[in-house]
């Protein structure tokens, strides 16, 4: 067994994509101790036979052919290939690669769609929860794509848009079987969009002054040790119990808000977007340590200038981009395609399996979920997609998805859904 290869097998992708470096392991991945054994009374046990199971974990394992173990909702093993416990529900692809689901931390396809309240240009106390519809079509779509964990958040139409949810992509109308957390993160707008007009915020002077007055008066709360009711969750941020995607294009507007919610404040953020010329700028990110989640645009031609196609992936993990993830803006990009943006990276000179990583481990760890979700490892949720080839291949079908060990979606039960 080599650790690390390409594949034999030249993938060839519609973009044009690098092929995907292959490594395998001879020993599995469980528990201290794993046994194999038959499910007793009330447990649950799904077995996963494949030709390619991709862990996504700290050692990049690959097992060809492998087996996933899932039992109660939980991976219990993950490596070469051996046969299922008695009791277990098989599902056999010979031709099958299997991925842990993907992540998007930038969606807006949760329900009513009326996630920008702009009546004052700061809300930290609102929440994206009341417009979360559990089950509905677009999230039927996202799991048909391998899609199993989105963060829904406000828009950008306000400086402090609010609090966003972490859920899962479950075909459930119950919020509590879907909900991960609640606020998940916070919604920061800080360049291009939450520019206002008739109020103070028309201008990014005003906007910054409104961010700082804000943060200030949370940190004053803070250091009393008092709550106010209006500023709890952003209290909370800045005792760095949660985080904050900070919504923020080209280099002006990234840079300001990397020095703001790191420097100044040392947060747990994340610059979302960084999109037209904000890669010039990624070394500065890097430094700072501010995990970067990419998209809706990931080339750009128009605002470098360089008179050419710059692929906006490639040039952040070329600088060192730390946990550099991806995003579709859903529903600007829309919510199953989020694997084409790894595709169209790709295609434009970003490594293909760091993409599988900014669609998987990366958003994961980025948003505080590293220990739960992102990779097939023993003890993390059973969030698993099997396709029947590269996942970011574009020519590649979503055949199955497990959330919690659930199969929520089966091309044969339910028909192709995208």
């Amino acid at each position: 067994m080599v650790t690390r290869s390409c594949l034999s097998l030249l993938l060839l992708l519609a973009a044009g994509c690098a092929s995907t470096p292959e490594r395998a392991s001879s020993s599995g991945l469980a528990a201290p101790g794993f046994k194999p054994r038959a499910l007793r009374a009330g447990e649950t046990g799904v077995a996963l036979q494949c030709s390619k199971i991709f862990a996504m974990d700290e050692h990049d394992h690959i097992f060809a052919p492998g087996t996933v173990l899932v039992r109660n909702g939980k991976i219990e093993y993950v490596g070469p290939r051996r046969a299922a416990p008695a009791g277990y529900e098989v599902h056999a692809f010979e031709q099958g690669w299997a991925l842990p689901g993907m992540v998007d931390l930038h969606s807006h396809v949760q329900g009513t769609f009326d996630i920008n309240d702009m009546v004052l240009p700061i809300n930290a106390e609102l929440r994206a929860s009341p417009a979360y519809v559990p089950g509905n079509t677009s999230l039927d779509r996202a799991r048909a794509a391998g899609v199993t964990t989105l963060l829904g958040i406000p828009g950008s139409g306000t400086s402090i848009s609010g609090f966003g949810v972490l859920h899962k992509t479950k075909d459930t109308p119950l919020y509590d079987t879907a909900v991960i957390a609640d606020p998940g993160a916070m919604k920061v707008a800080q360049s291009y969009n939450p520019e206002r007009s008739a109020d103070f915020g028309s201008t990014r002077a005003g906007l910054g002054w409104l961010l700082r007055e804000a943060n200030e008066r949370a940190i004053a709360a803070n250091e009393a040790g008092v709550v106010d009711p209006r500023l709890e969750n952003l209290q909370k941020v800045h005792a760095r119990e949660l985080p904050v995607l900070i919504h923020c294009a080209g280099s002006d507007g990234v840079g300001k808000a990397v020095n703001m919610w790191k420097g100044e404040y040392d947060t747990r953020c994340v610059v979302s977007h960084g999109c037209f010329d904000a890669f010039k700028i990624a070394p500065y990110v890097v430094r700072m340590q501010v995990p970067m989640n990419h998209g809706p645009r990931t080339i750009d031609f128009r605002v470098s200038r360089e008179g050419r196609f710059v692929g906006t992936a490639g040039e952040y993990l070329e600088a060192g981009a730390r946990d550099f993830s991806l995003n579709t803006d859903a529903p600007v990009v829309p919510q199953e395609e989020l694997f084409l943006q790894g595709t169209v990276s790709a295609r434009y000179g970003a490594d293909s399996y760091s993409m599988l990583r900014g669609l998987t481990i990366h958003p994961a760890r980025s948003i505080g979920l590293g220990d739960r979700l992102g990779s097939l490892e023993p003890g993390k949720d059973a969030d698993i997609g099997v396709f029947n080839g590269d996942p970011i291949d574009p020519r590649t079908r979503c055949e199955l998805v497990l959330i919690d060990g659930v199969v929520e979606y089966s091309r044969t039960r339910d028909g192709q859904l995208f």
